[in-house]
């Protein structure tokens, strides 16, 4: 597989990753199942897709244990990504970015991991009750004491809000100015945020900053929590703990509407023949907005891991990629 740098270039990565967190339950507790998940993190590492996505908080806890399992046999074939910062604390998540508490967490995930460093060790959220040096400056201590090797700032969820869905908009601006303080105390090796066909506003504000500056950029949820893959039927529903049946993208009627943005996918895809998915044109997509960009897909299946790793092989044309800017705005805030 083809390899891309994260950082300044010393550190790099299979094209494509793999994201844990639907192995521990994002998507429904159906879908938990340890022996399935260890081997669809064999399958993605045999493949080339070595950056493993993972955080504390997914399970909680249990996602990274899962991963241990693997890592206890081939940590060096595999490029860690953890994060920190987020805490279940009862039924609410909250921000924690004490450098304390940032400590703590660090050496709990190393055990649960069962490995001596953390390749990127990323700040899940920033805590608005800590100035972010004072976090960022705790998680560069820990690259100084060997246990992390490089960190990296997760962005999810912030590009959101009033006027997120247009080009030239304030999506991201206040992640750009978190990360112009953090910088100054210590270099951000790669941003983490949601990047796809129907979620480009990173491209537009936040993929700047990264190529600027020689930061990798993880892209996260790049086929649209599996919407993009043309596998989900609008109306089936989702089991009540899953995160999709709270969203406005996923109800029966969004899903419906938002059907013409897979047509668009399996469009292209027949054109780079019978074998090509929709989901490896999304992917593709992602590839195609940068040297430093990862798309992160997640799977719970060693079928899909397989699938998406293999888009690292898709191509697209310059006709492809402007056919593809030209779908429709998806329905659903």
């Amino acid at each position: 597989m083809e390899r891309r740098s994260i950082g300044a270039g010393a550190l790099t990565v299979g094209a494509v990753g793999l994201g844990c967190m639907p192995m521990s339950g994002a998507y429904g507790s159906s879908r938990r199942r340890g022996e399935d998940s260890v081997r669809t993190v064999h399958t993605a590492l045999d493949l080339g897709a070595n950056l493993l996505d993972t955080a504390d908080l997914y399970g909680p806890y249990t996602n990274e244990l899962l991963l241990g399992r693997v890592l206890r046999e081939r940590r060096t074939d595999a490029f860690v990504s953890a994060k920190a910062g987020l805490r279940a604390d009862g039924v609410h998540v909250v921000a924690d970015g004490r450098p304390g508490y940032l400590r703590r967490a660090c050496d709990a995930s190393l055990r649960r991991l069962r490995t001596d460093v953390i390749d990127l060790y990323q700040l899940h959220r920033v805590d608005p009750e800590v100035p972010v040096e004072e976090s960022w400056g705790a998680m560069a201590e820990l690259v100084g004491a060997g246990k992390v090797r490089a960190l990296g700032f997760c962005a999810l969820g912030a590009g959101a809000g009033p006027g997120a869905g247009r080009r030239g908009d304030r999506a991201y601006e206040e992640t750009v100015r978190h990360l112009e303080r953090a910088q100054q105390v210590f270099p951000v090796s790669a941003v983490q945020a949601e990047l796809s066909v129907w979620s480009p506003q990173a491209a537009w504000r936040l993929l700047p900053w990264c190529a600027a500056r020689g930061v990798g950029f993880l892209a996260a949820m790049p086929l649209g929590s599996g919407f993009l893959t043309g596998t989900l039927v609008p109306g089936e529903g989702f089991e009540p703990e899953d995160v999709r049946a709270r969203h406005p993208r996923f109800t029966a009627y969004a899903m419906a509407a938002n059907q013409v943005l897979v047509a668009g996918l399996r469009r292209v895809a027949r054109r780079h023949g019978a074998e090509v998915t929709a989901a490896q044109v999304a992917l593709a997509w992602v590839l195609a907005q940068g040297p430093q960009v990862v798309p992160v897909p997640g799977a719970g299946q060693a079928r899909w891991a397989a699938e998406n790793a293999r888009a690292a092989e898709v191509r697209l044309t310059a006709g492809d990629l402007a056919e593809l800017s030209e779908l429709p705005v998806p329905v659903g805030a």
